[in-house]
């Protein structure tokens, strides 16, 4: 049996009994992210974030967002094979990066299909919130004005000739700051990003707007009325 980590339980327990007043502040308050890290830190853990999204909805964010990528990355990238004559240049270069990598091969098909997502279901100016830095970058250049991000560092080697190139982290920026780094892959990077939304109560970036109501109601189950654009998504997804 698996030994827990005393402190850990210790921090979950006094995040569970303060719960009912940390919502009240972040919903009626609407404090900046620097202020509810300053009141809460452990809520920025990675551990924490998903048991803070178990304690709003009971659902495991991490286990079900995960497997409903594995389930439905087989699907995506047929669906993105179909329509690419369709989706643009930057698609097509997705999916050509398919036929370049060769290690990891089962992650990099999950990375294509949750980067390939926004482009399929029209989220323009996902750029904006799915971006990418070099490792040698000042922080600066890459977070100032940016409300929220997921930040893909790549490591700068010029001399390489490499592709596609070695990715050394994944960050999540929120209101000009790195939030969480030294994220192992996109899935979960893109599964924190999504519970960070929920415990700090934040709207929907515009830029992300239905991927992430996929996200919510067809990977995580959370609601059944969808727009037109996610219901005739989830209509092809599941046929």
């Amino acid at each position: 049996m698996e030994k827990r980590n005393p402190n850990m339980t210790f921090v979950s327990g006094a995040m569970d009994r303060t719960f009912s007043l940390r919502r009240k502040e972040i919903v009626e308050q609407e404090p900046h992210v620097v202020l509810v890290k300053n009141r809460w830190p452990a809520l920025f853990l990675e551990y924490q974030v998903n048991c803070e999204f178990h304690r709003l909805t009971m659902i495991n964010l991490k286990r079900t967002f995960l497997e409903a990528v594995d389930t439905h990355t087989p699907r995506l990238l047929q669906m993105f094979r179909n329509r690419r004559a369709h989706l643009g240049e930057e698609m097509q270069t997705l999916l050509d990066s398919l036929d370049k990598q060769t290690s990891d091969i089962s992650m990099h098909r999950k990375t294509v299909a949750l980067r390939g997502l926004p482009l399929f279901l029209k989220d323009y100016g996902a750029e904006k919130i799915l971006t990418t830095c070099l490792n040698t970058d000042p922080e600066a250049d890459y977070t100032k004005g940016v409300k929220m991000a997921i930040m893909t560092v790549i490591e700068d080697d010029v001399g390489a000739s490499a592709s596609p190139p070695h990715i050394e982290d994944y960050a999540i920026i929120l209101e000009e700051i790195v939030e969480m780094h030294n994220i192992c892959d996109l899935p979960n990077a893109f599964a924190l990003f999504f519970g960070l939304l929920y415990a700090l109560n934040f709207q929907y970036p515009k830029e992300l707007k239905y991927t992430c109501e996929v996200i919510q109601k067809v990977f995580l189950g959370l609601g059944d009325v969808c727009s037109a654009r996610v219901q005739s998504f989830k209509n092809k997804l599941l046929q």
